[in-house]
């Protein structure tokens, strides 16, 4: 069946009436885009995989701006869209406004775990420990002994990806040098290819051979430059190995298609309350497909699946950045 989706823009959202289908849900992408390759992507394969199963029909909209971000909240609840599902830790503040206005709506939050809401399904993922096994594959697979991680925003939370990586490469050279750099302080971190290219270059002058980008679009530029440059990427979020075959190490997956295509499928059913997702619970993992198999041996996978199954075990514990707000490896 055809994809039943309609992108609304800011004068399009004022249009809605409360005679959508109550059952109908909603999808508000985070800036950057739904096909950033990233993060917003997962979202929508996950949508998009729940259309194809089930014949349904949703609505979406991609925020151009921090303003609109409430806006959607209200137009979606108003018209009677049930869930309404949000992508981004940016959309706490607005949830914790709009939520409590529609208490018959159930919301779904992704990267938001610290809300007090009933009415609210917040899914938070244990980034620190899928970037503990890709940076284990990164420590591996480099000949310079130099790896390099670009992050998007400079949050907490991507700080807990960085952390992640750079536990797990020590891991494996505990001599190794980790080069951290984020990409701004604002929401346009997320969508800047030009300055992830740059900072890309700049890693591989210090000498890194593998960068791992966690930046929502802006990784595009760093897995595009480290593929002309000749060193290997590590994409994030979604499965990128096939953007640049042969060049992409792996990726770090983020399972955030699994979390909206669940939320969709429960719809008004929703289940409410905070529910993070690790690697028992294959909500973060790393990627081996066609596109990446010749550059990971039997060793590294056996080695990288070994410390999976430590840590699902509670044998190995991935120190999270959240802990204490900072990381025994590395400074950002």
């Amino acid at each position: 069946m055809t994809l039943m989706t309609k992108c609304l823009g800011a004068a399009a959202m004022l249009s809605l009436s409360a005679g959508a289908a109550l059952t109908e849900p909603a999808l508000i992408f985070d800036l950057g885009g739904k096909f950033d390759k990233s993060f917003n992507e997962a979202a929508y394969n996950g949508a998009k995989r729940w259309v194809e199963d089930t014949g349904g029909s949703f609505r979406e909209i991609e925020l151009q701006s921090e303003a609109q971000r409430e806006q959607a909240l209200r137009r979606f609840a108003e018209a009677g869209f049930n869930p309404v599902i949000t992508m981004g830790f940016a959309m706490a503040d607005p949830l914790s406004n709009v939520a409590p206005d529609y208490p018959d709506t159930k919301f779904t939050a992704v990267d938001v775990t610290w809300l007090d809401a009933p009415n609210i399904r917040q899914i938070g993922f244990a980034e620190h420990e899928g970037s503990y096994l890709v940076g284990m594959l990164a420590a591996m697979a480099s000949e310079s002994g130099t790896v390099g991680f670009v992050g998007g925003m400079d949050i907490p939370l991507i700080r807990h990806f960085g952390c992640g990586y750079a536990q797990g490469a020590m891991a494996v050279n505990p001599d190794i040098k980790i080069i951290a750099n984020m990409t701004g302080t604002t929401p346009a971190a997320w969508n800047d290819p030009v300055k992830g290219s740059e900072l890309t270059k700049a890693q591989i002058s210090q000498g890194a051979d593998v960068v791992y980008a966690a930046a929502g679009g802006t990784g595009v530029g760093v897995l595009q430059t480290a593929a002309d440059e000749g060193i290997l990427s590590i994409g994030v979020d979604s499965n990128q190995n096939h953007l640049h075959p042969g060049k992409v190490l792996t990726s770090m997956l983020k399972r955030v298609d699994v979390a909206v295509y669940d939320a969709m499928t429960a719809g008004e059913n929703l289940e409410t309350g905070v529910f993070t997702l690790g690697l028992a619970e294959d909500g973060v993992g790393y990627a081996l497909d066609e596109h990446n198999a010749a550059l990971i041996s039997d060793e590294m996978k056996a080695e990288v699946d070994a410390a999976r199954e430590a840590i699902i075990a509670g044998e190995l514990n991935v120190v999270g950045y959240y802990e204490n707000d900072s990381c025994p490896v590395i400074d950002f």
